[in-house]
């Protein structure tokens, strides 16, 4: 992956295209991260690094393989068996006080429902969520992960960066289900670019929104949990100072995040979003619309770069448009002197992403549930370029906390290296290197790890220079 990285000739689906090649598959599946075998090691290894939360995606199909009915006894053990771990060994201990309640958490797990696996039966019996059918199902599926995870679990997000994932399943058809047309899409067999991506968003909003319904009726009350929905966030910045990129850089917020967060906050979709969608668009009921609204405790928000946005009117003359078509601008990647393998350094965009949904959707209480640099496998652990991203945008990310924002927390991707979605493991985002050619799959701290360990624990002024000789050692607790 490259930070230019093309598959088409459209500039515009360029960034997509960008974000989807370093898209990971879920941590707890993978060799490289959270097998049964390993759980307890990497727990400990989580506690020697001081981290307070880990989060985690749970697998529907792991859980219940036929997307609904029996659940799988053994996924059970499985998800039960990491909570418990996360809790009993923790090296913090975070007490929340409740009405005659006291719980008692080591390492906190916050827990995503659908992270790009959906039961490959549903897709084949109705065409998974581009059904209204999915919206039953999916909350079905909650209810059992609430019943037998919520006692230990209070952080619950339903769906993660619901934009990238109906964008890259839908649209460009590079991401399971893979569903596209022509021009829009790669190696198309089957799909309607035009208008499926706006079709599955809208039928994920309603589940989301069921559930989340269901979470605050029948299991908020005694589990004292918290539920949201996780989103992908540029920063945009105009190309220029003309009005038409200033306002074409607001379309794309309104395109990009108001689709997905809009209907959250007002209940609808942005103006312009249903304006130049036209009926490929779903409309909401006012019962939907009375549903959608409101329907979360905090919003998750994945992070990691910046990009310039140039006004692009002629895209709308198109007959057959798609959704990038639709938002009509060419985006521009930040060109400097950066690897092409590495993210441009942009702190200010996470702090800019911040003040805007503080400034249009009022604040709400946010999770940074994923911001870090992708490198080369196999490069070197004195991974300096992971430390600079780090100190850079959790710097931003407490200047955006001093002016202000409701941010309450902030993960980094990744814990581990792992194999991602797209890159497979030929690219990287971990602290810790994994040793793939390591019967024992050995795992070694890179330099961002003992620089993010030293933050963690309130050492936060030792700077890349100070501690580069820790890169050449092993484990810490060897």
């Amino acid at each position: 992956m490259t930070s230019h990285y093309h598959l088409t000739s459209s500039s515009v689906l360029a960034p997509l295209l960008i974000r989807l090649r370093v898209l990971h598959s879920k941590m707890e599946e993978l060799l490289a991260f959270g097998t049964p075998s390993h759980t307890p090691e990497d727990i400990q290894l989580m506690v020697e690094t001081g981290l307070e939360a880990y989060r985690f995606s749970i697998s529907w199909p792991r859980l219940i393989p036929n997307g609904r009915g029996a659940v799988n006894p053994k996924g059970l053990k499985y998800y039960n068996n990491l909570i418990n771990e996360l809790i009993r060994h923790g090296g913090h201990i975070h007490i929340f006080f409740f009405i005659n309640i006291v719980i008692l958490f080591g390492i906190q797990p916050h827990a995503t429902l659908v992270h790009y696996d959906l039961p490959q039966a549903l897709e084949d019996e109705y065409g998974g969520c581009l059904s209204p059918k999915f919206v039953k199902d999916f909350m079905a599926y909650a209810e059992v992960c609430f019943r037998e995870f919520g006692d230990r679990v209070l952080y619950w997000t339903t769906f993660n960066e619901v934009n990238v994932f109906v964008l890259g399943g839908y649209d460009v058809g590079i991401t399971p289900p893979n569903r596209c047309s022509f021009p829009f899409g790669i190696n198309c067999s089957k799909g309607n670019s035009s208008s499926e991506p706006y079709i599955v968003a809208h039928n994920i909003l309603l589940a989301h929104a069921s559930a989340a319904n269901l979470y605050k009726n029948k299991y908020q009350g005694r589990q004292r949990g918290f539920i949201g929905i996780n989103v992908f966030a540029y920063w945009y910045i105009p190309s220029t100072n003309a009005t038409e990129d200033l306002i074409a850089t607001q379309r794309a917020n309104d395109f990009y995040i108001g689709w997905i967060i809009n209907p959250l906050v007002f209940g609808d979709y942005p103006k312009i979003v249903k304006k130049n969608a036209g009926s490929r668009i779903p409309e909401f009921t006012k019962v939907e619309s009375k549903l959608v609204k409101g329907s979360f405790d905090f919003l998750g928000v994945n992070h990691y770069n910046t990009l310039y946005i140039k006004d692009k009117p002629s895209s709308l003359k198109i007959n057959n448009r798609d959704f990038n078509a639709d938002m009509a601008v060419d985006i521009i990647p930040v060109s400097n002197d950066t690897p092409p393998d590495e993210f441009p350094i942009t702190p200010s965009g996470l702090l800019g992403v911040l003040e805007y949904f503080k400034q249009f959707y009022g604040n709400p209480p946010i999770y940074i549930h994923e911001n870090g640099q992708q490198t080369q496998r196999n490069s070197t652990l004195h991974d300096s370029a992971r430390v600079k991203y780090l100190h850079g945008f959790i710097g931003s990310l407490l200047d955006a906390v001093r002016n202000g924002s409701n941010a309450r927390g902030y993960f980094t991707w990744s814990f581990l290296d792992v194999y991602e979605l797209l890159g497979g493991y030929g690219s990287c985002f971990g602290l810790y290197y994994v040793d793939l050619d390591d019967k024992d799959l050995k795992r070694y701290p890179k330099l961002s790890a003992h620089w993010y360990s030293n933050f963690l624990k309130g050492r936060s002024s030792i700077e890349v220079e100070n501690i580069s000789a820790l890169s050449h050692q092993s484990h810490f607790s060897q």
